[in-house]
C-alpha cells in the first residue's frame, strides 16, 4: 500500500455501538476514521427500539476505548450493574460519543457502494495497491465518493429482518397483510401501540430473544385493566423442550436467564398458547379481514388480529457485491468465524475469543464486524463487538501482538444441549429436565432484551 493510501481514513460503516467503538479504538492508535452513518444521529437503529431494555448492564455495553475518549469531555458513565433500555444506550452514550468524535462522524450518509478503486471484483492486477472507494447517498440525494485505506462495516442487520415463511421467503400473502404485521417488538407504552394489540389475538413468530420480549409485554398488557382478553398465539417451528426458554437461572447473564423465564410464564400462565411444529407457508384472510396462518403441514390457526414476525435478522450485501467476500454459505458469517457461531452445531455455552484473523476476508482490510460479522446467527453480544473492533485497529496499526491477543471470554448461556434448528430425537432426550425445568420463581415484571441479544 503506497504511503498516499496509508495516509487515506478507515472508513467506518454505521454509527451504533460497534461503529463508534471502531472508531475510538483507531483514535487511539493515531488512524484517522470516517464514520458513515444513514440516519440523522448515532444510534439510529438503536433508537428505534427505544423502549426495549438490554439484558447486558451498562458495565457491559461501554467500549473501554470509547469511555476513554469520553473522560475529557466530563461524560459520567453511569451506574455499571443497571440495565439500559435501547433510549438510554443512544442518549447516554451513544450520541456523546459521536459527539466526541466531531467531524470524523457524518450523517444522512447512506452507503450504496464499496469497490477498489478502478477494480472490479474480477480484477487481480493491482489490487492490493489501490484504495476502496465508497460512494453514498446523502438525504438530499446528491452523491458522493471517498476513498478509504481500510473499511469497516458495522452497518448491522437490524434493517433486513427475517419473513414469516419458514423457508427463508415471504409467506404466500405475507406482503399483501403489511397492514397487520411487525417485525418489530411493539412499544405498548406508546397509547395508539398498545390499542392496537389490547383486547387482540396476536401471533408471535421466532423463538429468541425479542420473542420472549413480545409475550412477556403481551402477557403483561393481558394483565392489566385495559388489556383485557388480550391472547397470544406463540409459533414455533420446533418443539417445546428444556432449552426452548434458554438458560435460566443457569445463565451468566441474569436478566437473559430472566427474559426466557417471563416468555416461560406467558405460557404456563394461559396469556399465551404454542403451536409447535408449525411452518407458515401461508397468511390469508378470514371473512372479517382477520389473518389465519397456514402451516406447510396443512394445518390453519385460529384466526388473529395481529402478526409479530421475530424470525431474526440477515446481513444487506448488496453493496458489497463488487468485494471479495469470504462467507459461509449458511449463516453468511465469515469462513473462520462461522463454525464457533453455527446452530445447527452447537447451542452450548459460550463464543470462543475472536478477532482480526477470523473476520479476515478475501478482500484485504475488508471487516464485517458487530451483528453483521455473524450473519444469520443469533445471540451476538456488544462486548463481542468491541473486541472484534480493538483487534482489527491494533492489527491496522500494525500492533500484531495487541491485534492477535484475543482474550475476551463471553457469558455462558447455560443452555445444555439442543442443537440443531429442527427438532431430534437425540437432542430431545439431552433436553429432557434442562436449564429450564426449574419454575420461575424470579420476580422480574417485564424483563426485555435488544435485538441481536446486547
Amino acid at each position: 500500500m503506497s504511503k498516499t493510501t496509508v495516509e487515506l481514513p478507515v472508513v467506518v460503516i454505521g454509527a451504533g455501538p460497534v461503529g463508534l467503538a471502531a472508531a475510538a479504538h483507531l483514535t487511539e492508535y493515531g488512524i484517522q476514521p470516517l464514520v458513515l452513518e444513514a440516519g440523522p444521529a448515532a444510534g439510529a437503529a438503536v433508537r428505534e427500539w427505544s423502549h426495549v431494555r438490554l439484558f447486558s448492564t451498562w458495565g457491559e455495553v461501554v467500549d473501554p476505548a470509547a469511555e476513554k475518549l469520553l473522560a475529557p469531555t466530563g461524560w459520567t458513565k453511569p451506574d455499571s450493574a443497571t440495565y439500559p433500555a435501547g433510549g438510554d444506550w443512544a442518549e447516554l452514550y451513544l450520541q456523546p460519543l459521536a459527539d466526541a468524535l466531531g467531524d470524523r462522524v457524518r450523517y444522512g450518509a447512506r452507503v450504496t457502494g464499496v469497490s477498489r478503486a478502478g477494480r472490479d471484483r474480477i480484477v487481480d492486477a493491482g489490487r492490493e495497491q489501490q484504495p476502496f472507494v465508497v460512494h453514498i447517498e446523502t438525504n438530499g440525494g446528491r452523491e458522493e465518493r471517498f476513498f478509504a485505506r481500510a473499511v469497516v462495516d458495522a452497518s448491522g442487520t437490524w434493517s433486513t429482518p427475517g419473513p414469516a415463511g419458514a423457508g427463508g421467503l415471504a409467506a404466500l400473502g405475507e406482503k399483501a397483510a403489511a397492514d397487520r404485521i411487525t417485525y418489530r417488538v411493539p412499544d405498548l407504552t406508546d397509547p395508539a401501540v398498545r390499542a392496537r394489540y389490547a383486547g387482540k389475538r396476536t401471533a408471535v413468530v421466532g423463538s429468541g430473544a425479542s420473542a420472549f420480549t413480545a409475550l412477556a409485554s403481551l402477557a403483561d398488557l393481558a394483565k392489566a385493566d385495559d388489556g383485557a382478553g388480550t391472547h397470544t398465539t406463540w409459533i414455533l417451528r420446533r418443539g417445546i423442550s428444556g432449552s426452548t426458554f434458554g438458560g435460566g437461572e443457569a445463565d451468566r447473564l441474569p436478566a437473559r436467564g430472566a427474559l426466557g423465564l417471563a416468555a416461560k410464564a406467558a405460557v404456563d400462565g394461559g396469556y399465551a398458547d404454542a403451536a409447535t411444529g408449525f411452518r407458515t407457508e401461508a397468511i390469508e384472510r378470514d371473512g372479517e379481514g382477520r389473518l389465519v396462518l397456514v402451516g406447510d403441514d396443512g394445518r390453519r390457526l385460529h384466526a388473529v388480529d395481529e402478526v409479530i414476525v421475530l424470525t431474526g435478522l440477515r446481513p444487506d450485501l448488496s453493496f458489497l457485491d463488487e468485494l471479495r467476500l469470504g462467507l459461509d454459505e449458511r449463516l453468511q458469517a465469515p469462513l473462520a468465524l462461522a463454525p464457533l457461531i453455527d446452530p445447527n452445531q452447537h447451542s452450548c455455552g459460550t463464543v470462543p475469543p475472536h478477532g482480526r484473523s477470523e473476520l479476515s476476508h478475501p478482500e484485504k482490510d475488508l471487516y464485517l464486524v458487530g451483528m453483521k460479522s455473524y450473519g444469520r446467527a443469533p445471540t451476538f453480544l456488544a462486548m463481542t463487538g468491541y473486541e472484534q473492533v480493538r483487534s482489527i485497529a491494533a492489527h491496522l496499526a500494525g500492533d500484531r501482538e495487541a491485534a492477535e491477543r484475543v482474550e475476551l471470554t463471553l457469558p455462558e448461556t447455560g443452555v445444555c444441549g439442543g442443537a440443531g434448528l429442527f427438532d431430534r430425537p437425540e437432542a430431545a432426550e439431552q433436553n429432557a429436565g434442562g436449564c429450564c425445568a426449574a419454575p420461575a420463581t424470579l420476580a422480574i415484571g417485564t424483563l426485555t432484551a435488544a435485538p441481536g441479544g446486547c
